[in-house]
């Protein structure tokens, strides 16, 4: 208990950038990877948080944005779009494989219209959360709006491609869905909501997983078949949390018991959707497992800090205060398995990636 309050009391310090959740970097997709352009999928359509927000944030009033050097550094002179990352996020991998654009579009940049969103969009939105209360920390997009717009998408998806074709996009397309973490390290262990005097943590982790079920039910509604929904990963292992874990030092466990409770009840609701919804194809994604492997084992990539992230001091920094002006940012991100103090490099996210592919071509594409 000592370690949440501290941890929280420190967090508030960063409050208004809070936010969360093998094969070299440049290695070239697997042959099973390559197959994947064989299963016909029109579009991946993404859904979620910072992990998978390729912009949306840009356009919407909150202080929580990636627009900006050193952001996208390494994103082959496109520069800052809005990732949280030092280049491509997972989706965009996993977009390029199926032989669709290598950089999934946010759905509220006026750069892109709808032909463009009929192969890939993204409604992700850095800092939201299972609970509505999460989006309201930092004022950024709910998850209720990011299904408003895929509704909205839908209606403007047929009047381009007419009905039948706008059907077809959406039952084939690919669903990647990445959120969770900001529900617990930027609202329940932050005390900024109230919900910790609602929920015991179990509590709040079955209200968490209710919320997601609802949420991947109202999709399969709209008409979504394929489904990837992402588990916490070690949130405990954070540079940010480690950074807040001055006192014993290390991975905050409390956390990650949190996550890999939360996880083992992600995978019970999902079995069960998997019964209950016709024709739901619905994969889970074991970012847990997949993220310990990496920093228990960082030679498998070639890594050589798994600790710290490569922007600025790596210790606590993320949005504004990963900027252009810290002296201390690394030069090479492919030695890190973190960009900033939550989120990984681009080398990182290839492997995630990679992992996933290989799930949904088990599971979903086959």
């Amino acid at each position: 208990m000592a370690s949440t309050v501290l941890a929280a009391a420190a967090a508030l310090l960063v409050l208004l950038l809070a936010v969360f959740a093998v094969a070299d970097a440049r290695e070239a997709w697997t042959p099973a990877a390559k197959m994947a352009k064989a299963a016909s999928v029109p579009a991946v359509i993404v859904f979620g948080d910072s992990t998978v927000d390729t912009g949306n944030n840009n356009v919407i009033g909150t202080t929580l944005k990636s627009n900006f050097p050193p952001y996208g550094r390494d994103l082959g002179g496109v520069g800052p779009t809005g990732r949280f990352c030092n280049g491509r996020l997972p989706p965009d991998f996993i977009s390029e494989s199926l032989g669709l654009p290598p950089l999934v579009p946010a759905y509220l940049d006026p750069a892109y219209g709808i032909a463009d969103f009929a192969r890939g969009v993204c409604f992700a939105s850095a800092g939201t959360g299972l609970d509505n209360a999460t989006a309201g920390v930092l004022a950024v997009i709910p998850l209720w709006k990011e299904v408003e717009y895929f509704k909205e998408y839908q209606r403007r998806l047929r009047r381009h491609a007419g009905h039948a074709a706008a059907r077809r996009i959406v039952r084939d397309a690919l669903y990647i869905v990445s959120i969770g973490t900001n529900d617990f390290l930027e609202n329940y262990f932050l005390f900024v909501t109230g919900r910790f005097k609602q929920f015991t943590v179990d509590e709040f982790e079955d209200f968490l997983v209710a919320q997601a079920a609802d949420f991947l039910t109202a999709i399969h509604r709209l008409g979504a078949r394929r489904v990837t929904f992402a588990g916490l990963s070690a949130i405990g292992c954070l540079p940010l949390e480690r950074t807040l874990n001055i006192v014993r030092g290390g991975c905050i466990e409390e956390y990650n018991k949190v996550a890999r409770d939360y996880n083992v009840k992600v995978n019970a609701m999902m079995s069960k959707l998997r019964s209950s919804l016709p024709g739901l194809k619905l994969a889970y994604i074991p970012v847990y497992e997949d993220m310990l492997n990496l920093i228990n084992n960082p030679s498998t990539l070639g890594l050589e800090n798994v600790e710290q992230g490569c922007c600025a001091t790596g210790l606590f920094e993320m949005g504004y205060l990963c900027n252009e002006k810290s002296p201390l940012t690394c030069p090479d991100a492919d030695k890190y398995f973190f960009w900033d103090s939550f989120h990984p490099t681009e080398k990182v996210n290839r492997f995630f990636a990679n992992s996933t592919l290989q799930i949904c071509l088990r599971e979903l594409l086959s």
